[in-house]
């Protein structure tokens, strides 16, 4: 590639990164899936929810402005990213402080062109400029998307833990609807009997309900949406149908405890049949190995050299 071209491809990704950056801090107006979004918003807004997003994250003030202007960018374009919010509310982490992440992630991986181009020159290096810069872009594009990775992991073994404790949920309401309770109390006394993270989300939704007068079975179900997990829609809207017959609340409340507990023992048996033959290749790989090691010698032999 001559000078020429190098430098005209050099300043056509700086206009573009330039142009890119003053849409992200001077965004247009918002489009018109942004404003359907709005009008559903003020639509349904007389409906009362109970926020149960409880953010211990320390944000500093440059992530904080960078978290505030790239959340007005996706809020400009329509991009809600409802399944992000729901990984982040599990996790008790600010929507804002994770796209402030992702932004300085992928600006800090942009450094490597330079970093590379300088590499290079101390090892006396003749590097096309088309090199370091297809570089940083494919590391900053790494960077970027690494918070979205960790996220769902840490969210996928989050909500696992949930789902289990969902289960132990439905096991205490239902032996306190057999004590003689109603629905609601027997709700609020099984979430008071545990002290895992769970049962305090849950606690603190139905103590939330109570002030701001909705029932407890709307909290659980607005909890479920924000954490994104079925098992508490589905319990909202069982105990919705049936939550004046406490007989049939009973039933409905050990049937489904009992229906979690065999989802929750076929995928853990399930992994572990994953992990034996994870072993099962390991030990195949091993033992062919140690074949080549000892034959390898013989057939050197054999073959004169």
């Amino acid at each position: 590639m001559s000078d020429i071209t190098a430098a005209l491809l050099g300043g056509a990704l700086i206009g573009l990164g330039l142009f890119a950056l003053g849409r992200f801090f001077f965004p247009s107006k918002p489009g018109v899936a942004a404003r359907l979004s709005a009008m559903d918003a003020r639509r349904h807004g007389a409906e009362v929810r109970v926020s149960v997003v409880t953010t211990d994250e320390v944000v500093s003030p440059l992530r904080q402005r960078v978290g505030d202007a790239t959340a007005r960018f996706y809020a400009a374009r329509g991009w809600e990213q409802r399944s992000v919010k729901a990984d982040l509310a599990l996790l008790g982490k600010s929507f804002e402080g994770f796209l402030a992440t992702k932004s300085l992630l992928g600006a800090s991986g942009l450094l490597a062109a330079p970093l590379i181009a300088a590499w290079a020159s101390l090892l006396g290096l003749s590097v096309n400029l088309t090199v370091p810069l297809w570089s940083a872009l494919l590391i900053a594009g790494i960077f970027f998307m690494l918070p979205d990775v960790q996220i769902k992991r840490d969210a996928a073994a989050k909500r696992r833990d949930f789902r289990h404790a969902v289960g132990s949920f439905l096991d205490l309401v239902a032996m306190n609807l057999a004590g003689g309770r109603g629905v609601p109390e027997a709700l609020m006394m099984a979430s008071s009997l545990g002290h895992s993270w769970p049962m305090i989300r849950i606690r603190d939704a139905l103590s939330t309900a109570r002030i701001v007068g909705i029932t407890p079975w709307q909290a659980l179900g607005q909890l479920g949406e924000e954490v994104n997990l079925d098992e508490l829609r589905d319990l909202s809207a069982a105990l919705g149908l049936v939550a004046e017959d406490g007989a049939k609340v009973r039933q409905s409340l050990a049937a489904r405890a009992e229906t979690m507990r065999r989802r929750e023992l076929a995928e853990i048996e399930g992994e572990a049949g994953e992990r034996s033959q994870s072993m099962l290749v390991a030990q195949l790989l091993l033992c062919a190995g140690f074949l080549v090691f000892l034959s390898f010698p013989a057939a050197m032999k054999m073959l004169g050299i």
